[in-house]
């Protein structure tokens, strides 16, 4: 929340005060001298207020630009006059175009409008749910909105998801001495903070309510959004206190705040408290839908108690709830994780006879499944099947495809997948080359890794660092030690350009000294570019560092990059010149 101020610390804490009453928006007619030439004005003729107002809302509605209209053919009247505006007021009754009306009048004054005004369209906008258009008349130098008039704006600029204005909204309120009377507003600003993720503003006003004694006023919805704040928050706990104490008080919570417990309380597996929300949830008549269990079922399978969630499964279907696609998908997943494959291709089989259509993931679930049992061909059957049914053309689909082809020794096939993807416009990313780069590794095949890698890395996609090594120990175990440190060079170089291109040249600097520490030798191309980049931010004492190292190992300075460096070395400073002149040739 950019300008919104980011304490509730100065929120002032007194009392409810009763709130003001703005005055009656009615003005009353009075007769005004008009003159001017043109138009519909007739020189000499007297036209009563009311008259006048009528012709200029005519006008407003029905030309574009009447700006200049209504300065020709009413020259003497007063448009900024409150009492005009009180009756444009009444008869416009359209608050965008009174607000366009407001500031083209104030322009022409050259001074503030009045607030009487300032507060009849503060309060019409508010009314129109337009709390952006509110806010620029809020800003009007010398007007104060009543205390009813905030709350009105704090609970429309939190119903339209404008944290800043609702959270300034109330400071105006505190620094008038009053905070919201309905809990109605309390509970706009807590959701209007949930939805923009600011649950630390929920806990300051949660605070703010205690300390005001406006929580006992709280109601379900209060409590629900508190819930959900501290679940959000990472305290689960003290959500499932306040769920008990709101219920204590009589107060229960949506049904989506039991979920979001249980949700939480899954991936703790924290199974009691699971239990003990879903007994609550039916003895207040929160009856678990398939959706709930579906949040179970989930948790328990994603924590290794597959059985168990089957047997929920299979409980909830003698009770008479009818399990959906998801839920049959997400039990195949999890008995495909811990190989239980016929348990899974049972479900399939179910599910299909249920009427529910297979979509991606399940496909996949289940020829992980095939694979990690060794099922090859019905791996690459079920796959087939799943393209004729407009699935399986993606980069995930093909990376399962080939990591399972090569860890199950059919390399051809996975580099006939890999070939493939391209042909299908079919994106391949790091994952893919990865996976490729360990099936060649696991057959020994380190050329063809080596030209992977290569070919990666032209792509300017930097390879992970579990295909190096993966890589760097099948060339130790083959004995091939000066390809592993050829390799490690290699490493570190990449490493060392990639940090230069992203313009991290100081981290790039550690990693020569990481090199030199570990007695890897550097390339001669990871000190050129270190130098050409330290040349741009002109360090020049670093760059001397690299020459004396780059000249002790051997190397020689090629003749674009000697001129480049001499050139700038003599503008920055000319002792400093000399020096590496005389190592430059030293080394060269």
């Amino acid at each position: 929340m950019a300008g919104a101020r980011s304490s509730l610390a100065i929120f002032l804490r007194h009392n409810h005060r009763g709130f003001r009453r703005n005055p009656s928006c009615r003005g009353h007619v009075r007769r005004l001298s008009v003159g001017g030439d043109g138009g519909g004005d007739r020189r000499g003729e007297t036209r009563s207020l009311s008259e006048i107002a009528e012709e200029v809302c005519r006008i407003t509605r029905t030309r574009p630009r009447w700006e200049a209209t209504l300065a020709s053919e009413f020259p003497s009247v007063d448009f900024s006059d409150p009492g005009f505006f009180r009756e444009l007021f009444r008869q416009q009754r359209n608050a965008f175009l009174t607000l366009r009306f407001f500031r083209w009048a104030a322009s022409r004054r050259g001074a503030p409008p009045d607030p009487a005004s300032c507060a009849l369209l503060f309060d019409a906008l508010v009314a129109a749910k337009s709390p952006g258009a509110a806010k620029s008349v809020l800003g009007t130098p010398g007007f104060s909105p009543g205390a009813d008039s905030l709350e009105r704006y704090v609970r429309c600029a939190s119903d339209g998801g404008l944290l800043e204005e609702a959270v300034d909204g109330f400071f105006r309120l505190g620094e008038s001495g009053a905070c919201p009377s309905s809990i109605e507003t309390w509970n706009s600003v807590l959701k209007c903070c949930l939805e923009a993720r600011r649950t630390d503003l929920v806990l300051e006003f949660y605070e703010e309510m205690v300390k005001l004694g406006v929580v006992r006023d709280a109601n379900a919805e209060t409590v629900g959004h508190l819930i959900r704040a501290f679940c959000e928050g990472g305290n689960l706990l003290r959500g499932y206190e306040l769920l008990w104490q709101g219920i204590e008080g009589g107060l229960i919570p949506q049904y989506s705040t039991f979920i979001r417990l249980i949700s939480g309380f899954c991936r703790q597996g924290d199974y009691a408290k699971v239990s003990q929300i879903l007994h609550l949830m039916i003895a207040k008549d929160r009856a678990p839908d398939m959706f709930t269990y579906q949040e179970v079922i989930n948790g328990l399978c994603k924590n290794g108690r597959q059985l168990e969630a089957y047997r929920i499964f299979n409980d909830l279907k003698d009770r008479g709830y009818f399990p959906d696609r998801v839920v049959y998908t997400t039990l195949i997943h999890g008995f495909c994780d811990i190989g239980q494959i016929g348990e899974a291709r049972k479900l399939w089989f179910e599910m299909i006879r249920k009427g529910f259509v297979p979509n991606e993931h399940t496909y996949t679930s289940l020829i992980h499944g095939f694979f990690k049992s060794g099922k090859v061909e019905e791996a690459k059957k079920l796959f087939d099947e799943m393209c004729c049914k407009g699935h399986g053309e993606s980069t995930a689909v093909y990376n399962m495809m080939i990591s399972g082809l090569s860890i199950q020794g059919r390399l051809d096939e996975a580099v006939g997948m890999f070939e493939e993807m391209p042909q299908k416009g079919i994106a391949r990313n790091q994952i893919t080359y990865d996976t490729l780069v360990q099936g060649y590794c696991r057959e020994g095949k380190i050329t063809d890794s080596r030209d992977l890698l290569n070919e990666l890395s032209l792509q300017g996609v930097i390879p992970s660092s579990s295909s190096y090594a993966t890589l760097l120990e099948k060339l130790i175990e083959l004995g091939e030690l000066e390809g592993g440190v050829e390799l490690l060079a290699s490493t570190w170089d990449r490493i060392v350009n990639g940090l230069c291109k992203r313009g991290f040249v100081t981290e790039a600097m550690g990693c020569l000294v990481d090199m030199l520490n570990r007695n890897i030798q550097p390339r001669k191309t990871t000190f050129n570019v270190l130098i050409q980049n330290l040349l741009q931010g002109d360090s020049l004492d670093d760059c001397e560092l690299v020459l004396d190292t780059m000249f002790r190992m051997g190397y020689v300075l090629e003749e674009g990059m000697c001129h480049s460096l001499v050139n700038k070395i003599c503008k920055q400073n000319s002792n400093f010149g000399e020096t590496c002149m005389a190592k430059i040739l030293e080394g060269n």
